[in-house]
């Protein structure tokens, strides 16, 4: 969950990096082999559809084919699992969103230490979370969402990508603030959700934009009811964030990135940073994310741990306050 403080953080950083492509820390040149990228989501969703175009530029870069593994559950912690138990030689790596490592620590026990496990290498983008209608809802808009939430209590089904998920304290954020009560759908990511959304097995999602989501919204299967983030999103500008209609506390944003075993050294992390930067600055991924309302996040190793430590503390006390417990 990304508190909006951090949303400034768009500028090009200082890189973290070391000389590329002399590696001597890692015993010789890096990749010499295929590298596995872990997304620990289902196939289909931002994370999938961004992460992929990103990681076949940075196969070209590097040399080796990066291989694209989708590992789901949990919220994201059994593929984030995955890779903290995977050898520190950079053959492995994760493409997530934050909240395995900053935000399930808080309400899980889980099988790696996010600080000592994983090591942040660089981040990919910011997402906005949309507030979806599907056919299922009659209402027109997030005033009738809520006027009908009030009046009739479960009667309004969110689905979300899973407990622990962003979209899951969003929920319990926004029932706590307005007083309402809905019946929380849990889904292990975006793509099946989608699916189900269009068909109308529930009224509500939430969701980070990407292709899928914004072919139904021309369409007009889905309906966007709010968006959140520090301003409206430029695709969507008839839509307001959740902090101009009165949920502060839920104008989350997701951040998604690139990590790796603990203990990776840090020749292949500066490696990885470098790369990442560069294919970030190139015009196709550039107007990939534009198109879909994401955006670009550059900042070195150490910068990214540093909002991970800072991400995961402000996490751990909304939790508190809150009294959210899974």
């Amino acid at each position: 969950m990304q508190r909006r403080h951090f949303l400034s953080l768009g500028g090009s950083a200082a890189l973290a990096a070391a000389p590329w492509p002399a590696l001597a820390q890692s015993g010789g040149h890096w990749p010499a082999k295929p590298v596995r990228i872990v997304i620990p989501y289902v196939a289909g969703g931002v994370t999938d559809s961004v992460g992929r175009r990103l990681c076949d530029q940075l196969a070209k870069a590097l040399g080796q084919p990066l291989v694209v593994d989708n590992k789901a559950g949990a919220g994201g912690t059994l593929g984030m699992a995955e890779v903290a138990r995977a050898q520190p030689d950079g053959y492995t790596l994760a493409l997530s969103a934050i909240s395995p490592v900053t935000l399930s620590p808080h309400l899980m026990k889980l099988p790696y230490d996010p600080l000592k496990d994983i090591a942040a290498v660089a981040p990919m983008m910011y997402s906005p979370v949309y507030v979806l209608a599907t056919p299922a809802f009659t209402g027109k808009s997030w005033d009738d969402l809520i006027a009908q939430a009030r009046a009739k209590p479960d009667s309004i089904r969110f689905a979300t990508s899973g407990i622990g998920s962003v979209g899951h304290i969003m929920l319990e954020q926004i029932q706590a603030r307005l007083g309402v009560r809905m019946i929380h759908v849990p889904y292990k990511g975006v793509g099946q959700t989608v699916n189900d959304a269009a068909g109308g097995h529930f009224e509500i999602m939430l969701g980070n934009p990407f292709g899928t989501i914004n072919g139904l919204l021309q369409q007009g299967t889905l309906r966007l009811l709010a968006t959140t983030g520090p301003q409206r999103a430029p695709n969507q500008p008839q839509a307001a964030t959740l902090a101009e209609l009165g949920v502060p506390e839920a104008n989350l944003t997701s951040l998604f990135g690139f990590m790796a075993p603990g203990k990776t050294p840090p020749a292949i992390i500066g490696q990885l940073v470098q790369a990442i930067h560069a294919q970030l600055q190139q015009d196709d991924i550039r107007q990939l994310m534009r198109s879909t309302d994401n955006v670009p996040l550059q900042l070195g190793a150490q910068e990214f741990a540093q909002l991970l430590r800072d991400e995961s503390r402000n996490n751990a006390a909304i939790i508190e306050k809150a009294n959210i417990r899974l």
